[in-house]
């Protein structure tokens, strides 16, 4: 028999032909990978929006007009895998073969040293944490019946087993228990900025000053969290697993709101406290969106073709003085991008989904070691790990170093290599402020065990990416990667988890992560644009204003950088792009 030929992949293809077959995959994957959770047994009656109003709601409701509880907080997380694919394992047949710990012991951790994502910026890693807060939580997870994850016979961990809280389970039953189990996100699935203003009423105003829209800041820095055991974090919407990065980014986002509040009730000298904040909190986000969309997410996928597709999604094809020039016209997405043209759901109500938790699991970015320096002079100022920057020694960090000198050493610091081997130690041994004592690299493959992500191959099927034979082609030719794989899985591909195949395959020029993942970022990337009325059908001056829409279009990364921080302006000079290395100084001069 003659061998069916194999289709070529996107990035092997001329530079329209790989346009044309990413927008041939997004349609694919709108059509066949979007599932809803709740099914059609009315377990979420869609109840239309009495009111439509013209700013975001403080947990995410009343978004789409049909449906008011789409994308609130406390509702399900959806799949982009079909529902018969996503059951657990279970515990006494998979759910801990091969054991989580010796995966991470074994194909996980750092064993020959840091290896750098040399074309990105630290920056680059806590941006990607701090968008992620604002898109999903699965909330505090179980303490009472803990799963036993067993330990290697030389394994040190403290406790055998190692003990590993269970996911918090929805608490929504479902009223077809023959479904797969569902899981709760406890904040807004929109993107909508929640990480900085929560997503609840409660917790929004705990942050706000109550005058001219403004968020508090003392000092130039966020206010120290008030609950009890917590002091040493910064109050803001999404504090959990914080750090330095964080804090940079949380306080940068706090001065930029507060920017804009002036700029609008500068244009706008009788709006009150709340229309200001509305307002101005619409726009920050955006501001957010753009640069995660345009910025952000070219510098992880440096590949042409994806920085032109991500350009697209924001501009469409053509030049921004043009649409400057004659404003949109048409309701397509191909001339001018998805901002202002009509909201479409495509297969399913919106909402995050668990494959696309599983598909930014990124923690191989964090470093276990950082080097502050001068942003003045560029001299090194201390070497100091992980633990003394995060949780409780998150703001005297901030204190003993100054925002300016660290934000000019995660300017210069590279962020680790997103595969296998390069997991940080400081995460895979990590006590939280709760005490507990984590693996997180364990933690992150049981997770996806736990809620029904499928294994490596089956995940790759289910996104349409063609098969691979065996451990060397996963791995592109490393042939002892390939058996390092086979001995821990058993020779069986079939059982590589997800986030270690990942890790392990061969990615397309430029990629700081896998052209599996890169799949769901296509399909979820333009989803978070498109099923947004305030990105879509609202994203116009009558709801932005149109100072706050000059202000959307006129900003990215560096200009907010150096809004607050102009002290960071040399390192900054002739860089593109502000989550690729800056600048570095020299005593006399830049290098």
């Amino acid at each position: 028999m003659t061998p069916v030929p194999r289709r070529r992949e996107w990035h092997d293809l001329p530079f329209p032909l790989a346009l044309l077959d990413l927008r041939r995959q997004r349609q694919v994957l709108r059509t066949h990978n979007l599932y809803d959770t709740y099914g059609a047994g009315g377990e979420r009656p869609r109840t239309p929006v009495a009111e439509l109003l013209p700013h975001r709601s403080y947990d995410g409701s009343g978004n789409d007009p049909g449906d008011a509880d789409m994308g609130r907080a406390g509702t399900r997380f959806d799949r982009n895998c079909a529902l018969p694919e996503t059951y657990p394992e279970p515990e006494d047949d998979g759910l801990l073969s091969p054991s989580p710990r010796e995966v991470s012991r074994q194909l996980l951790r750092r064993r020959s040293g840091f290896r750098p994502a040399t074309g990105l910026n630290l920056l680059a890693a806590a941006w990607i944490q701090f968008q992620n807060h604002g898109w999903f939580s699965h909330g505090d997870n179980r303490a009472d019946r803990p799963l036993d994850v067993p330990l290697g016979a030389d394994d040190d961990w403290p406790q055998c087993p190692m003990l590993v809280r269970r996911s918090r389970p929805d608490p929504v039953p479902r009223t077809d228990t023959t479904r797969p189990p569902t899981y709760e996100n406890t904040v807004s699935h929109w993107w909508d900025g929640s990480q900085l203003y929560g997503s609840s009423e409660e917790r929004c105003r705990a942050l706000r000053t109550g005058e001219r829209g403004k968020l508090a800041l003392a000092g130039g820095r966020l206010p120290d969290e008030t609950a009890p055991g917590l002091s040493g974090i910064d109050l803001t919407g999404f504090n959990d697993n914080y750090w330095v990065g964080l804090s940079l980014l949380h306080t940068l986002f706090a001065k930029e709101h507060n920017a804009i509040c002036d700029r609008i009730a500068a244009a706008h000298p009788t709006w009150g406290d709340e229309r200001l904040f509305q307002t101005a909190r619409l726009v920050n986000t955006a501001v957010m969106a753009k640069i995660h969309t345009v910025e952000w997410t070219p510098g992880i996928i440096a590949h042409p073709v994806t920085r032109a597709a991500m350009h697209m999604n924001w501009y469409g094809v053509l030049p921004a003085r043009v649409r400057r020039r004659t404003g949109r016209f048409g309701s397509g997405e191909m001339l001018f991008g998805i901002p202002g043209s009509p909201t479409d759901h495509h297969a399913a109500p919106y909402s995050m989904t668990e494959e696309f938790v599983s598909a930014y699991r990124m923690h191989p970015l964090i470093r276990d070691e950082y080097a502050v320096h001068s942003h003045r002079t560029g001299a090194l100022v201390e070497r100091t790990g992980f633990d003394e920057l995060q949780a409780l020694a998150t703001r005297p960090a901030v204190d003993k170093y100054g925002v300016s000198d660290l934000l000019y050493s995660f300017g210069i610091m590279n962020p680790g290599d997103i595969t296998l081997h390069n997991h940080p130690d400081c995460l895979r041994d990590l006590v939280r402020i709760s005490g507990e004592h984590v693996d997180v690299g364990a933690v992150d493959v049981l997770r996806d065990r736990e809620r029904g992500v499928p294994r490596y191959t089956a995940f790759r099927a289910a996104l349409h990416r063609p098969p691979v034979s065996g451990f060397e082609e996963l791995t592109g030719g490393d042939v002892g990667l390939a058996a390092e794989l086979r001995e821990v899985y058993d020779g069986r591909l079939d059982r590589v988890d997800t986030m270690v195949g990942m890790y392990a395959e061969r990615r397309p020029r430029g990629f700081a992560f896998s052209d599996t993942a890169f799949r769901l970022f296509a399909l979820m990337a333009s989803r978070r644009l498109k099923s947004d009325r305030f990105f879509t059908r609202d994203y116009r001056p009558g709801i932005y204003t149109a100072e706050g829409m000059e202000w959307i279009d006129r900003t990215g990364m560096a200009d907010v950088l150096l809004r607050h921080h102009p002290e960071l302006a040399p390192a900054l000079r002739g860089v593109r792009n502000a989550f690729a290395p800056w600048r570095m100084l020299r005593p006399g001069g830049i290098r």
